[in-house]
């Protein structure tokens, strides 16, 4: 028997290379980018504050607020610091949009709200500030992620306004 050559047809295309992964410095070095930064750490702050004490009540809907925002930002920061928000559907092509929204309606939102529900936790334990007083007191950590939240909050307001700002210029990018 004769063995017979293998057909020569070439095999399929594979899937289009994609670039490879760099960091977008531009927008490290940005005002939204630094204002990126500033949000992840004080929101890490604000939420690692309140896990790490004894919470109950409404200081559940604060941490979950915080930690869903900080997680949608943290997204966004990656996405964008790696220049791939166009893999995003739908979205991606409407990224200043995107940030915007998150900034005012989310960031700004729920941090506001966060930061009212610490504050109130905060001024209902202000008792236990008093010199003397011998028990566990929850006062210094409440206000500490009241006031973590209070900057973050302003930090998403300043981040909100640039992105307004540049859609208002009619530009489309976040740089």
């Amino acid at each position: 028997m004769a063995r017979t050559a293998p057909p020569t047809v070439p095999p399929p295309p594979g899937p289009p290379a994609r670039g490879s992964l760099s960091l977008h410095r531009a927008y490290l070095r940005s005002p939204l980018g630094l204002l990126r930064l500033g949000q992840l750490v004080l929101g890490a702050a604000f939420w690692v504050t309140v896990a790490a004490h004894k919470y109950e009540g409404a200081a559940h809907f604060a941490l979950f607020a915080a930690v869903l925002v900080w997680l949608l930002t943290l997204a966004l920061f990656g996405l964008s610091l790696l220049g791939r928000w166009e893999l995003v559907p739908w979205l991606g092509s409407r990224w200043l949009l995107t940030n915007l929204v998150h900034d005012l309606a989310l960031g700004v939102g729920l941090y506001a709200a966060a930061t009212g529900i610490m504050g109130h936790k905060a001024k209902q334990r202000s008792f236990c500030n008093l010199p003397g007083y011998s028990q566990h007191c929850l006062y210094s950590a409440y206000l500490s992620a009241s006031i973590c939240g209070g900057i973050t909050a302003c930090l998403y307001l300043f981040s909100g306004l640039y992105c307004l700002s540049r859609r208002c210029q009619d530009q489309r990018d976040i740089i």
